[in-house]
């Protein structure tokens, strides 16, 4: 069973994704499109609500990760409903600069380089509060970008 784990472990990090995105993704392949937006959704709202837990017990890190699996939850059901790659970070690259194109928001890939910031955050350990703080504040509003565009 730890050889599994570890094995689950190391193939996320590979993709640049949390451990809770790559077995989603794994599940998902079986599914219909409609249900892997659906628990995409829910991975998204859960890893959101993980990260402030984790905010307010102070661990910066573990915030980080979980709110950067929260935007790549969340870019996973848009790629999901449009009918896009979404299996590696590069393709969360893509993602963002599509949406860019698509709409002509720049905020979106300047609000994205925060969550990639808060992810990297994760491996480094080198975000002070007040860092972490002000990341936090433009992934916050990349989520609402996202969640709009995912409406329409």
């Amino acid at each position: 069973m730890e050889e599994l784990l570890r094995l689950i472990n190391e193939e996320s990090r590979k993709r640049g994704v949390t451990t809770e995105l790559f077995l989603a993704d794994l599940l998902a392949q079986r599914l219909d499109p409609k249900d892997r937006v659906y628990i995409y959704l829910k991975i998204h709202e859960e890893l959101l609500k993980h990260s402030d837990e984790e905010y307010v017990k102070g661990d910066l890190v573990q915030a980080s990760e979980k709110l950067w699996g929260a935007v790549a939850a969340l870019l996973n059901a848009i790629a999901e409903a449009r009918g896009w790659e979404h299996y590696s970070h590069r393709d969360y690259d893509v993602i963002i600069n599509r949406l860019f194109r698509e709409t002509g928001d720049k905020d979106l890939p300047l609000y994205f380089g925060a969550a990639e910031r808060l992810h990297a955050n994760f491996y480094h350990n080198f975000m002070t509060k007040d860092e972490y703080e002000l990341h936090r504040e433009y992934v916050l509003r990349l989520i609402n970008k996202l969640r709009d565009l995912l409406k329409r």
